[in-house]
Order: structure tokens, then sequence, then C-alpha cells
């Protein structure tokens, strides 16, 4: 098994995968490649622990100021940085993201579900209110934009239980739920799932669709049509996933979406996003 390197056309769920606004797709692509080389020195096996997480400080330190930097290597850091500042936008939604990832560089052992989820609205969620912020979208919407790229994380988490337990020497699996199955990190990178790996991930997967409920009010709330239309596909395609992996065997084999799942993903999530009725919001800080 090789080390993945992942770009935004690998992922299951891209950012911005139906950008239609013209005005924002530069700040969503800068933003993304500033998520992109932070998660990327996180998993660098080339580098000890404290290495990663010094380069993780730097990278918050540039963007929020505190240093300044004269070179081109991280040039787009400043760059992202001016447009945040011309949009509006706080800075946590980019240093949220580095906490996230300086666990990761630690290796954090998750010890309950709340631990995990509590990660996952720091390495996901300032995904989701980015996205909203710079459609200019009620404050309001994002609990729910929370709950839906928490359960997101969590399913790309399961997915990759195998590689990350094997390369990167992560665990995302919490103890109490390794400790109810009676698993170990080795009955993690096995070729075929145990009876009590299939269990622990359907209580996983379980608890993640009472998230996606709770995320899927998000499109009425939402005045873009196209990011309704966008979310109301990711919800979609969620769904799918989580299905396949119920029906899978996530050590047999890589799942990940067909040809076909996006197809009907993207059908169902037009014709929901076109005819979801928006609630009328008012504003909140």
């Amino acid at each position: 098994m090789k080390l993945r390197h992942k770009n935004k056309h690998q992922e299951n769920f891209p950012v911005g995968m139906m950008m239609f606004n013209k005005d924002i797709r530069k700040i969503v692509a800068d933003y993304y490649r500033f998520a992109r080389y932070a998660d990327d020195i996180a998993d660098n096996p080339h580098l000890k622990p404290q290495n990663k997480v010094d380069k993780l400080y730097e990278l918050e330190e540039i963007f929020t100021g505190q240093k300044s930097y004269k070179g081109q290597k991280l040039k787009f850091v400043q760059i992202l940085k001016d447009e945040f500042a011309k949009h509006n936008l706080s800075p946590d939604l980019a240093t949220d993201l580095l906490i996230a990832f300086r666990k990761d560089s630690l290796g954090f052992d998750y010890q309950t579900w709340g631990q995990l989820v509590d990660y996952c609205k720091y390495s996901a969620a300032p995904v989701g209110k980015f996205m909203l912020a710079v459609h200019q979208e009620n404050p309001s919407t994002y609990l729910p934009a929370t709950s839906l790229c928490v359960a997101l994380q969590i399913v790309n988490h399961v997915q990759d239980l195998k590689y990350d337990v094997s390369l990167l020497k992560r665990l995302y699996l919490p103890a109490e739920i390794m400790k109810k199955y009676h698993l170990r990190p080795e009955d993690l990178v096995q070729n075929q799932s145990s009876v009590s790996v299939q269990k622990a991930v359907k209580h996983i997967m379980e608890k993640t669709l009472g998230l996606v409920k709770e995320g899927s009010i998000l499109p009425e709330l939402i005045k873009s049509l196209s990011l309704r239309i966008e979310v109301c596909i990711i919800l979609s395609l969620t769904n799918i996933m989580i299905k396949k992996i119920l029906k899978g065997d996530i050590l047999a084999r890589e799942i990940k979406l067909s040809g076909f799942d996006w197809l009907r993903g993207i059908i169902s999530g037009i014709y929901k996003g076109l005819t979801t009725k928006q609630k009328t919001l008012s504003y909140k800080e």
C-alpha cells in the first residue's frame, strides 16, 4: 500500500464542484490550496511530528500577519490573507483547519465519539462555513452545515480506515467503539472485515446518518441557487456512499463512488435543489 496524495478531483465530494459564481472562484481555489498544503504537511512521512507542527504554526503566523514571508513558496498564503480581508471573512475559517492538522501531526488518540466529532468540527466544518460565508449566506446556516461536514469527514475516515492505520499510523475509530467490539488496530489492516469490524462500521454509520439528518435542512436555508444545488448533490452522494459502505467490506477493497453513483447523485441533487423552497431567515451574528 503506497502513500496517496489526493487532489481536489480525487475527493469524494470536491469543494466548489459546481462553482457558478466567477467572482469567488479564485478565493475558493486559493483556500483549497491552503488546506491541501497544510494537509500534506500533516501527512508527510519524512517529517517528524514537531517539525510538522512548527510548519503549520508558520502557515498560521503568515496568514494572520504575525510573520512576514518574502519568498515565493508560501506567497499564496499572503494572497489568501488579502482575499479574506477583501471578502470580510473571519480568519478562523482557515486557521481552525490548522488545529486539526496539528492533531494529525501529533497522532492524537480519540477516546470517545464526542472527541472525534470535535476534531471534525475543525478538520471539515470550516470548509462548509467558508463556502457559506463567501456566498454571503445567513450565519444560521452554519449549524446544519457543521453536522453535514462532520458526517462527510467521518465517512471519509471510515473509507480510509485501513490506509490510515497502515500508512499514516492514525486511528480515527474512538477507543470506546474499539473496546465495545473488542477490536485492536491490527484487526483493521486485514484483507477482510471480521464480524466485529462490520458491527463497528455499522455502529459508526448509524451515528453518521444522524448527523446527515441534522444537516439535511441546510438547503432550505440557503439563498444561492447554485450552492443549494451543490449541497443537495452532496447530501445525495453522502447517502449513497453510506449505503455502499454498509453493504461492502472496507478492508477487502476500496469503496468509492462509481460513475453511475455520481450520475444519480447529481440528477437527484439538482432536482431537490430546484424544488426546495427557501425558508425566510432573520440575520443572526
